[in-house]
């Protein structure tokens, strides 16, 4: 019996047994289950999304430690500590700690993802919010309005107002009001936003950098060619070896794998990556002799080691016992200011990976367990902020594995099982450089882009406002920013569209009016309003929406067309 067989054996067993039955496995029997997803998919799809994410581990870490956390620094002449040698030893245990946190928090939330809502979407320290937290809320080395403990618990009643939110059904309901063009687009802006993460210097190849006279700028230059203030390639373009070795192997290759659909194409892409930067005294290490490659190097020799979270563990303030009438304003902007990225970011994110997963329903643009999906990520959020982190997601590397085959819970189980186990194999997880992943965010990218062709280009106010969506999440660097600009645009063009119409009594019209594609909310649907609003109005059966009856077969049949 060859390999072939012995996997196909395992997936016939796998399937056949609760926990098919329970994720929809095919040929498990469920009335729902999903076509092509088999047990060995699910696993290389999560372990697809693990290595394409797994940088978070040092880079959230890296951030949050630019705040100081609960490192204190008492010199007046340098309120940031710079050069204080103590103070420099906290901020290494401090980024230790940090790191367990983040894998931790990536294992716990991507897990409970995977197992109460059944999508392949793993979970995790979200980029932007992290640097919110670490350069505006605590400021670097703690110069900010709020300290970290007054921060760790902002983002723990964050946490719980986001629960309340979902279990209302109002975050789900927001996420259903949202232009069906706008959706679509979403997930086509996550695609360009991927790409140019995977094209920066911080966390990809390095082949785009700042600029003085330009936001943006050709780069791939080597380090000491960078200028320290924009960040910029003052000579040498093009020509850092990481760069290219980050675009040839990490990309080029794993692209031609993937042409003649090779399995596991991304993993093997990162690995050769990573494992080609891990020698020192190369052009392309990852541990320079430097302090900061010896420190890498100090910490990757360990193998396997843990480290026990000490100095950010339960930090919170939870008397509040340090706002005074100054802070408490910025304490409250702090909460809302992360709910409200986290409504957009993270909502946006969830849709379109579930819908890049097939699994949203066309008709009501939800998913299934959409509310459990919405509440485990909430709730990760206040138990993260227990390890010390800053609010987590839902990751858009999600797609990596989506791509590689994952249609169930079991991919972001695998995913979160892979962080767990980097709890013990830190020192190796936290050393993939960001050139390896560099290549896979890109052609993940390249992959979420074929969404395009479903906005309707036929009609300005759809396809204009959809632009801006698509457009304004890469140039601005945030989902969230690029969500807003495009449903300010899509209410503020329609609405003056429709009152023309209105006050004109429907002569004046653009021309191609009838193209406009209907929204897909519906107000006076019942299947579209949250389950308190239909319990207050006397539906009895107020927990299930009206009509929806079969939204698990026709979500299951969506999931077998794709």
């Amino acid at each position: 019996m060859g390999l072939a067989a012995y996997k196909a054996r395992l997936n016939d067993i796998v399937s056949g047994s609760v926990v098919g039955r329970y994720f929809h496995l095919e040929g498990s029997g469920h009335p729902n289950e999903i076509k092509g997803a088999r047990f060995t998919t699910e696993m290389r799809a999560g372990l697809t999304t693990f290595f394409t994410m797994a940088y978070i581990i040092a880079v959230n870490a890296s951030v949050l430690t630019d705040s100081g956390a609960t490192c204190v620094c008492n010199d007046p002449k340098d309120p940031t500590c710079l050069k204080d040698p103590a103070y420099n030893l906290c901020l290494l245990e401090v980024n230790r700690d940090l790191v367990t946190a983040t894998a931790a928090i990536a294992a716990f939330g991507s897990f409970l993802m995977g197992i109460s809502s059944n999508l392949p979407v793993a979970v995790a320290p979200a980029m932007g919010l992290n640097a919110y937290l670490a350069y505006q809320i605590v400021g670097f080395h703690g110069t900010g309005p709020i300290n970290y403990r007054v921060a760790m618990m902002a983002v723990f009643v964050e946490g719980f107002i986001f629960i309340a939110l979902s279990l209302l059904g109002i975050r789900q309901w927001l996420a259903r009001i949202i232009p069906a063009s706008i959706k679509v687009a979403c997930g086509a802006g996550i695609g360009l936003f991927l790409t140019l993460i995977g094209l920066s210097y911080s966390a990809g190849i390095g082949a785009i950098t700042g600029s003085k006279a330009t936001p943006l700028d050709l780069g791939g230059c080597p380090p000491q060619y960078l200028d320290e203030n924009t960040g910029a390639c003052l000579s040498h373009k093009a020509t850092s070896p990481t760069m290219w070795l980050g675009f040839m192997v990490g990309g080029i290759l794993t692209a031609l794998l993937m042409t003649y659909k090779v399995r596991g194409a991304m993993i093997v892409g990162i690995a050769l990556v990573s494992i080609f930067s891990w020698p020192r005294d190369t052009s392309i290490t990852f541990f320079p002799r430097t302090t900061i490659g010896d420190a890498r190097f100090d910490f990757f020799k360990n193998v396997v080691a843990f480290h026990p979270i000490k100095r950010t563990l339960a930090v919170q303030d939870w008397t509040l016992s340090t706002i005074d009438g100054n802070v408490a304003g910025q304490f409250i902007l702090a909460v809302f200011t992360m709910l409200y990225v986290d409504i957009l970011d993270a909502t946006g994110t969830l849709y379109s990976m579930a819908r890049f997963s097939g699994v949203v329903d066309p008709d009501t643009g939800d998913f299934p367990k959409s509310t459990i999906a919405y509440s485990a990520d909430a709730f990760a959020i206040s138990i993260g902020s227990l390890f010390g982190s800053s609010p987590v997601t839902a990751f858009v590397e999600s797609g990596s594995g989506i791509q590689e085959g994952g249609r169930t819970g079991l991919t972001s189980m695998t995913t979160g099982v892979c962080f767990f186990i980097s709890l013990f194999f830190a020192p190796i997880f936290a050393s993939i450089p960001p050139w390896a992943t560099g290549g896979a965010l890109i052609l993940v990218g390249c992959m979420m882009m074929r969404g395009v062709v479903a906005i309707n280009w036929n009609y300005p106010g759809d396809s204009i406002p959809a632009f801006i969506t698509l457009m304004f999440m890469p140039f601005s660097y945030s989902i969230a920013y690029g969500l807003v600009a495009g449903i300010m645009s899509y209410a503020i063009l329609n609405t003056v569209t429709w009152a023309i119409g209105f006050i004109s009594r429907g002569r004046i019209l653009p021309p191609d009016y009838d193209d406009k594609e209907y929204w897909s909310f519906r107000a006076e649907s019942a299947r579209n309003q949250p389950w308190f609003i239909r319990a207050i109005k006397g539906d009895k059966r107020f927990w299930r929406p009206e009509g929806n009856d079969s939204f698990e077969l026709q979500s299951a049949e969506i999931r077998t067309k794709e």
